[in-house]
């Protein structure tokens, strides 16, 4: 599911190159892919959320899970932050200090200006909102595990509530200074402040206890799957400010647990062959690479050049497969060693939480930690990595 989600990402920016040169069929593609961006950005924080609460241990310390995620993260950023400067550089781009130290840093999602919130290689703003998610889970987690399982579904509905209100809020900031069509205060609002989309991952992390305690509703995966093509759907004809996240909110929070729930019973995914884990496994580093390599590939063959339309789909194909061929070689030469050497201290002692209700079979975690199987649809304990536009 999360390269399903990377690749809905990776489309929404080849619409950003505009390769074709009918501009029929350019503008019919980038009506069609407008909001899949937004769509695979909602789905990765709510997963995050629900991935992490599914596999959390009660013997587990706040500074190994920093730790962990800290290794699993930072290292192919830090390869991909130098990438873009690079690629800025040979592209004749202004890198400025003021911008590509906060991105460094991951701060720049908290900041309202454009230049800043699209520094550097510019789909890290969702990096910056994935930190704040990682410092705060230890004392989420504790809050969420104090919600009675009755409480757990109005948790929910709550969350969705304030999701549904703050484009309403967001009409109160400046119309001015606009980010392509939509104003820049307005967006970062709705879609790229990290205390406001702590509220996907927070979701995320309600329905993960929802399937533990045995609440589920069970919702099939099918059924779950037609309502996040029903609130794209949506999501393509209502006011801007509800596409990013207002429209699809529901549908996400209900697919990854059905799809939990499915692996559970066992029953039939086209999700569990080697390849598609095998694309989950990589979608992190794919996710970093992919903008970079349609932007800077784009400008290396001419950067206003239009092609016809066999061509220009062709193109957007190649792009795909470099940012798979990058993405493994990102996975297997930083991403790998570097959880091998560093993200499981000396002082880690793999312990067997006892399975929450409704859990599947005990599998091995990412730190050697027993946690009940969320999913076969991905890697088996492992932690979500953070993707999206």
């Amino acid at each position: 599911m999360r390269f399903i989600a990377a690749l809905l990402v990776f489309a929404f920016h080849a619409a950003y190159e505009f390769p074709f040169r009918d501009q029929g069929i350019g503008g019919d593609y980038s009506r069609a892919v407008a909001d899949a961006g937004a769509l695979g950005v909602g789905f990765f924080f709510v997963l995050s959320g629900f991935v992490l609460t599914w596999t959390a241990r009660p013997d587990d310390s706040a500074r190994r899970f920093w730790r962990r995620r800290a290794v699993k993260i930072y290292p192919n950023y830090v390869v991909a932050w130098i990438a873009a400067f690079v690629l800025m550089v040979a592209a004749g781009e202004a890198v400025t200090a003021s911008a590509a130290v906060p991105n460094l840093l991951l701060v720049h999602a908290w900041v309202p200006r454009a230049n800043i919130l699209f520094s550097m290689d510019d789909v890290s703003w969702t990096l910056s909102c994935e930190a704040l998610f990682y410092l705060a889970f230890p004392v989420l987690f504790l809050l969420v595990r104090r919600i009675r399982p009755t409480l757990l579904w109005p948790a929910a509905g709550l969350i969705v509530v304030v999701v549904l209100v703050l484009p309403l809020v967001a009409k109160l900031l400046p119309a001015s200074p606009l980010f392509v069509t939509t104003p820049v205060w307005r967006l970062w609002l709705v879609y790229m402040l990290p205390p406001v989309r702590t509220l996907d991952f927070v979701l995320g992390m309600v329905m993960a206890r929802i399937l533990q305690t045995g609440k589920w509703i069970r919702v099939g995966l099918g059924p779950a799957v037609v309502l996040v093509a029903i609130g794209y759907y949506i999501s393509l004809h209502v006011p801007n400010l509800y596409t990013f996240v207002a429209a699809t909110i529901i549908p996400i929070a209900l697919v990854i647990p059905a799809a939990a729930a499915a692996d559970l019973r066992e029953r039939f995914s086209p999700l569990r062959n080697r390849v598609m884990v095998w694309l989950g496994e990589i979608s992190f580093a794919f996710y970093l690479l992919h903008r970079l390599i349609l932007k800077y590939g784009h400008i290396a063959l001419g950067r206003r050049r239009t092609w016809d339309t066999a061509p220009a789909v062709g193109l957007i194909l190649l792009a795909l497969a470099l940012a798979i061929t990058a993405a493994w070689l990102l996975h297997v030469l930083v991403e790998k060693p570097a959880m091998r050497r560093f993200a499981v201290s000396k002082h880690t002692r793999p312990a067997a939480p006892a399975e929450p209700a409704g859990a599947g079979p005990a599998v091995i975690g990412p730190a050697g930690a027993r946690a009940a199987e969320p999913s076969r649809s991905a890697p088996a304990g492992a932690a979500p990595e953070p993707v999206g536009p």
